[in-house]
């Protein structure tokens, strides 16, 4: 593989925004499509809705080089998006990002031409040693989002090292969010999701739960997986009910019909918007009745703030509010 040019990183360095000007809120529903398609551009610019579903567009794009491409299609898959990129328009269409296979191909992507019209890279199966692969090629302007989906993740010692290491490195504060690869820890127990099961209801309910607990506190986002049964939107309703209530935000989804049903479902309700404003009144008392609830500005200001940002990203349910 031939190393990145010279020049070309300290040209494109400033051409990519910090991660931290992106609010990981925008990142919606997450389609992935596999970079073997030969309307990479029409689907990066917003000019085609995969699969026919007219006037649905995803917050967010992914290019895949990775599950969703066969090794022999590989290069195939590297064309395709070397085709692409310089295509991109900037300011058009959803957010971009490539899901790269490993160091090779991250650094085969960022010998394109156009690759600045990228948001970011997935960074799949992360673990403490696979992210140091990548830090030396990683330009600095590129925000990063490491995918969990090792047996690593099982273990609460090994995620601890894992956010110590992100923290100590300084790669913290280029990440979005954590992506939790839901299918691939199944495949580790020899398992496949349950269809009207949603994935807070089956097996992986623990190691999301201590997965929350591991990072959400230090200040990392989590996304939550695919629910792959895109002719269930009613289980898919409830699974994002169920993401919001233990703080995950972002939702892969590998069908242009769940795009509105993940919009629809991040929408605040009133009640949830009334409450989020009256906690963040500047004369609030420290502690209040509203609709039969105590409110506390003190322990509820951070709920407060990301409901009334949710709000303003996705809207609330009842128009009228």
């Amino acid at each position: 593989m031939t190393s990145r040019r010279s020049g070309q990183g300290n040209s494109t360095q400033s051409s990519l925004p910090a991660p931290l000007l992106l609010d990981p809120l925008l990142l919606g529903a997450s389609l992935y499509t596999p970079a073997t398609r030969p309307d990479l551009a029409d689907l990066g610019n917003g000019d085609k809705q995969r699969g026919g579903v007219q006037g649905v567009s995803p917050h967010s794009l992914i290019y895949c080089l990775e599950d969703a491409v066969r090794p022999e299609d590989l290069p195939l898959a590297l064309d395709r998006l070397r085709e692409a990129l310089p295509q991109l328009r900037a300011g058009s269409g959803p957010l971009r990002f490539v899901r790269v296979r490993d160091p090779g191909t991250l650094e085969a992507v960022l010998n394109m031409d156009g690759w600045q019209a990228l948001r970011g890279f997935v960074l799949p199966k992360s673990t403490r040693r696979s992210l140091r692969d990548y830090l030396s090629l990683l330009p600095p302007g590129a925000a990063i989002m490491p995918t969990l989906e090792t047996r690593e993740v099982f273990s609460q010692r090994q995620m601890e090292s894992l956010r110590d290491f992100l923290l100590d490195s300084g790669l913290s504060r280029r990440i979005l969010t954590l992506r939790l690869g839901g299918n691939d820890l199944l495949q580790l127990l020899s398992l496949r999701r349950v269809p009207g099961q949603t994935v807070h209801e089956g097996p992986l309910a623990q190691t999301i739960q201590m997965l929350v607990g591991t990072f959400l506190p230090w200040g990392f986002g989590l996304s939550s997986p695919v629910y792959e049964v895109f002719s269930d939107p009613a289980t898919l309703r409830r699974e994002l009910q169920q993401d919001l209530e233990r703080g995950l935000m972002g939702k892969t989804v590998i069908h242009p019909c769940q795009i509105q049903v993940v919009a629809d479902g991040y929408r605040v309700s009133p009640q949830q918007l009334q409450q989020a404003r009256a906690i963040l009144e500047p004369d609030a008392g420290a502690v209040f009745a509203l609709d039969g609830a105590m409110c506390e500005p003190t322990t509820q200001r951070g709920w407060a703030e990301r409901v009334l940002r949710r709000s303003q990203v996705y809207g609330v349910q009842d128009a009228t509010v």
